[in-house]
């Protein structure tokens, strides 16, 4: 199945080598506990949660590694010693696929951007009705 063709999360880990499968399966199931309530969606060819109509973080697997997106600086900041061991970049940060899978680390960063878009849609004006 090409990239193209995919149309749920579950399609997307079953095109995806073994090896790989495994871990992604364990990185969705702890966004799942870490976003509730989140809309699951494929978005840019990648699997995606979604909160307040917005995106929140996507995911992707890789050869060697798998990602999480987007990683600006506003979140990689207070997961700066946490993060030193991994790759992070251009917002995204690479873990790679024959390590443990930081578990615990990708529920804190979940649930960080979760916040953010609870706070973002607290600070959204309340819209005035038309007569």
């Amino acid at each position: 199945m090409r990239k193209a063709d995919l149309t749920n999360v579950d399609e997307y880990i079953s095109a995806q080598p073994e090896a790989a499968q495994i871990v992604l399966q364990r990185v969705r199931n702890t966004l799942r506990r870490a976003l509730p309530g989140a809309e699951e969606v494929i978005s840019y060819k990648i699997p995606a949660y979604k909160l307040h109509g917005r995106i929140v973080l996507y995911f992707a697997g890789w050869k060697q590694h798998y990602s999480l997106y987007p990683a600006g600086e506003l979140l990689v900041a207070p997961f700066k010693v946490q993060l030193a061991s991994y790759k992070v970049s251009k917002g995204t940060i690479r873990f790679p696929l024959c390590a443990p899978i930081p578990v615990k680390l990708i529920e804190r960063i979940a649930k960080f951007r979760a916040e953010e878009a609870a706070q973002r849609e607290r600070s959204k004006p309340a819209s005035v009705k038309k007569r």
